[in-house]
């Protein structure tokens, strides 16, 4: 994914910060355990405060929030109400996923002000690009013309007081040659501008690791998404602790990250209830990971 030479120096520059002194890699974890609210879509598009007041209950003091419309809010819910039923129930949104496929095929600058407009309302950080289109990402020229638009994008955010993040699937990591559109999207965005929500589950899924990647982009990577792997169906998820990915060994390595914020997440083909796994995956992370 990274020239040897660089990964080199910065393997080296990574591990010589922690050989001297191994306890800063645990010292930036956040204390506060968020949750992508996609985990609960089957609820929470019907009840928005409800599902969040079971959120709070069940620990969470963070969520991250999808699924944003212009007209009607967050599912029915203006972006002032909702963030009242934030603060009623002691949560924050530092992160948002908003539609981002409009900008890109139609440079659609007024629903990315809106969604701007909708995060600032909720006192969130991060605008964040959740997800692109088949059409949009066939080769490398693709991505770099993904990249620019991010980079446009990520003025417009700063312009506002926000940062633009993006996060990964596992598509990403096809290789066109020797490299893939993950490696154009690190190489051609302005570091200062953008950041990266580093979906732990598709990086292990695709076939990458988590560790080597922070090594080679420290500081890259503010935010995850921690979902687990289900041990027996890869393309399982599963609540967090009763798969098959080693979150004690990423964890301890966030500050190499960058890590700021961190969000659980269900995301496909899982049998457990959702409202219960939340909570289960809360008390796995909260005893072993934080």
């Amino acid at each position: 994914m990274i020239k040897r030479r660089d990964f080199i120096i910065n393997s080296g520059l990574a591990l010589g910060a922690l050989a001297i002194a191994p306890s800063l890699a645990f010292s930036a974890k956040p204390k506060n355990i968020g949750l992508q609210l996609y985990t609960l879509r089957e609820d929470f598009s019907k009840n928005v405060k409800g599902v969040l007041e079971h959120v709070a209950k069940s620990g969470y003091k963070e969520v991250e929030t999808y699924g944003f419309s212009a007209d009607k809010g967050f599912f029915g819910t203006s972006a002032k109400d909702f963030k009242k039923i934030l603060v009623d129930n002691g949560l924050k949104a530092p992160s948002g996923h908003y539609d981002f496929n409009s900008f890109i095929k139609d440079n659609n600058a007024d629903f990315l002000k809106a969604c701007i407009e909708g995060a600032n309302q909720l006192g969130s950080e991060y605008i964040t690009v959740p997800w692109l289109d088949e059409q949009l990402r066939g080769d490398l020229d693709s991505y770099k013309r993904i990249a620019q638009k991010i980079n446009e994008a990520a003025v417009l955010c700063k312009q506002s007081g926000l940062k633009l993040a993006y996060h990964n699937h596992d598509f990403e990591f096809k290789k066109y040659g020797n490299q893939t559109g993950y490696d154009i999207l690190l190489q051609e965005t302005d570091k200062k501008l953008v950041d990266f929500e580093l979906d732990l589950y598709w990086v292990v899924r695709s076939g990458n690791d988590p560790l080597q990647m922070f090594k080679a982009n420290p500081g890259r990577f503010t935010m995850w998404h921690v979902k687990d792997m289900d041990k027996s169906k890869a393309e399982w998820n599963t609540e967090v602790g009763e798969g098959s990915i080693n979150f004690k060994d990423i964890f301890a390595q966030a500050k190499l990250s960058g890590m700021q914020h961190f969000f659980v997440e269900q995301e496909t083909n899982y049998s457990p209830n959702p409202m219960e796994s939340v909570k289960t995956s809360w008390d796995f992370v909260a005893k072993n990971l934080i």
